[in-house]
């Protein structure tokens, strides 16, 4: 069973990630981790603290000569910025009132340390794992921008390849529309003069992925389940979609499912499911869209209370991005390749990668008159 823990706080000494039940013989270094934490943090719309932190990792076990041993695998993020404040005022839209409440905190700073999105540069530490495992079977992971502060892309992806990464990073908001870009950043600037932040919509795409991945037989081993619960517990993330969810609802189901057709192969004429069918991969490439709230801290606050005196107050303006869009697309792919990598093993099992290999290679010679 593939798992992992996390630990540490926003300002606190360091990030802490565990995880258990890799096979061995994954290669794995921490400069390709490093890479996937630089695509996170060095997007426009972030704040200082993007700036200050190196977000550098350090493997500390089960790693030996560039590849994992099936041993747990540890991983360490320094934080440079370490301080401790004393706060009542909560935050509307942070989980300051609702954490202090279950609690029992006067502090909201011990909410606010652990439920910061500081912590997802070890959710991206742990989910790179999980890529550069299933990178041995081909499967690839892309995210890009559709939408930010109501400015919409148009451009439509069907396939990706090492060149539309490279363009999706040239643009700074990992958009790939040119005309779009430039209306996103007059957004992005005009909601900083106001003291205002934005929010909007990001896509992943996966490909590679075989049919038979996920199960519809439990709830929980639905792979759907597993990866719209997983991408919501991403911080300002309020919505999942997994193909064209929401547009369904406005269709009739003649024009909505995907119809079947065999050329040599099954193939689906369309995708509107987004590759997953009653909770199981079909083959098709597996999309996803993220529904980014605006960050809820904001240099012109909203009312709140003091907690200590109950009496109306601005919350307190802590440090933030204006529009962290693009980088919850690079979170995003992390967490869905941690929930697919799980479901991988589960099917194919195995205690090191060639053993796995072995199993997965089996199975598609078994599904090849498919």
């Amino acid at each position: 069973m593939l798992r992992f823990l996390s630990a540490g706080e926003s300002h606190g000494k360091a990030l802490i990630g565990v995880v258990e039940g890799m096979v061995a013989g994954v290669k794995l270094n921490e400069e390709e981790i490093n890479a996937e934490l630089r695509l996170r943090k060095k997007v426009w719309g972030r704040g200082l603290r993007s700036s200050i932190e190196d977000d550098r990792v350090e493997i500390l076990s089960g790693v030996i000569d560039g590849r994992t041993i099936g041993a747990p695998i540890a991983f360490k993020i320094e934080n440079k910025e370490k301080k401790f404040e004393h706060i009542t005022i909560p935050r509307p839209g942070h989980a300051d009132l609702a954490g202090a409440i279950k609690y029992n905190f006067k502090n909201i700073h011990f909410v606010a340390e652990r439920a910061s999105a500081r912590n997802t540069a070890m959710r991206v530490t742990i989910g790179t794992v999980a890529r550069k495992f299933l990178s041995e079977f081909r499967v690839d992971f892309f995210s890009h921008t559709l939408m930010i502060g109501g400015i919409k892309a148009t451009v439509r992806l069907s396939d990706f390849d090492e060149e539309t990464k490279k363009q999706r990073v040239e643009s700074n908001l990992y958009c790939l529309d040119k005309k779009a870009i430039i209306k996103m950043k007059e957004k992005i600037k005009e909601a900083e003069q106001k003291g205002d932040t934005l929010g909007g919509i990001c896509e992943i795409r996966i490909k590679g992925l075989p049919p038979g991945i996920g199960s519809y037989v439990h709830y929980d081993r639905r792979l759907d389940y597993r990866l719209a619960g997983s991408l919501m517990s991403i911080p300002s993330v309020k919505a999942v979609e997994i193909g064209e969810g929401f547009l369904g609802p406005w269709m009739f189901g003649s024009k909505y499912h995907d119809a079947l057709n065999y050329d040599g192969q099954i193939k689906h004429e369309t995708n509107n499911a987004g590759g997953i069918e009653g909770g199981v991969t079909n083959g098709e490439v597996v999309f996803l869209r993220l529904y980014v709230k605006p960050i809820p801290t904001l240099r012109n606050p909203l009312p709140s209370i003091d907690l200590r005196t109950l009496k109306s107050v601005k919350a307190p303006y802590i440090r933030s991005d204006i529009c962290v869009v693009p980088s919850v697309g690079i979170i995003g792919e992390a967490v869905a390749a941690w929930e697919i990598a799980c479901s991988f093993l589960e099917k194919f099992g195995g205690d090191t990668l060639n053993e796995t290999k072995r199993n997965f290679n089996s199975y598609l010679e078994n599904i090849k008159c498919y």
